[in-house]
């Protein structure tokens, strides 16, 4: 009988524990990280096997002239937004924007957040080129590209980046905003920006939507992952949240 009642107290104290420390959420991100990863191997093995290319193909064909596919369907001023869109995703862009939050962090003297927003930027984007490197798949090969490429096509790496970034500085954003509307406004902005950016490299026939769909979800697990890091960081007292709501170093 005191075996029940000891297993109840355990669950009961690792209940009050979770509650306590944000636990709930911090469960949920972690279901979300697995659920992703698998989802990306899974994706990965289709496209690896060749199973995903009559569908990327025709999806990229349907986006183009039938009867010139160098040229793109809708008016020359969607061609022109589509590849203003691109360049928010591109590596110059996004370190810019990366290096101007981490100089403000910098000035407000918010040291441990600016290594934070730092090292999930940089380590997004060695993951990015670590899988393109092992996947190595070719670029579309069925339209003319509308964009200059240089590396393989598996993941987007604009979209894996952009999800990266725009999510962890949108996160980061959420934490100084005094009001629940305004953080729910700063990660549909991040959300947006993310999904315009893959978009755009499909309309501008660089990378299929399976490459596109693989760099969103390994975006959103490495920026998932950044912040349970961070979560955890807290709970042991290596950094703390300040009355704003940022990271510091406990003392």
């Amino acid at each position: 009988m005191l075996a029940p009642l000891k297993m109840v107290s355990i669950v009961r104290k690792s209940l009050d524990w979770l509650g306590a420390h944000g636990g709930f959420t911090m469960l949920l991100v972690l279901l979300i990280v697995v659920g992703g990863t698998w989802g990306f191997i899974m994706l990965a093995d289709e496209v690896i096997e060749g199973d995903t290319q009559h569908f990327d193909e025709r999806a990229i064909l349907a986006l183009r002239d039938p009867s010139n596919p160098a040229k793109l369907r809708g008016p020359s001023w969607l061609a022109e937004a589509g590849r203003d869109i691109t360049g928010l995703g591109g590596v110059l862009v996004l370190a810019l924007v990366t290096a101007a939050v981490i100089g403000y962090l910098l000035i407000e003297e918010k040291f441990y957040s600016a290594v934070f927003v730092l090292c999930a930027t940089s380590g997004g984007l060695l993951l990015s080129t670590a899988l393109k490197w092992l996947i190595d798949r070719p670029r579309p090969s069925v339209v003319p590209h509308s964009a200059y490429v240089y590396t393989t096509s598996f993941p987007s790496g604009h979209s894996m980046m952009s999800a990266t970034v725009y999510l962890t500085l949108g996160s980061l954003l959420m934490r100084f905003a005094p009001n629940r509307r305004l953080k729910i406004y700063y990660l549909a902005i991040a959300i947006m920006l993310t999904f315009l950016v893959g978009v755009s490299r499909v309309y501008m026939g660089v990378h299929y939507p399976t490459d596109v769909l693989a760099g969103w979800t390994a975006g959103l697990v490495w920026a998932l992952i950044c912040w349970l890091v961070a979560r955890a960081l807290q709970i042991h007292g290596a950094v703390e949240k300040d009355t704003e709501g940022v990271l510091k170093k406990s003392p």
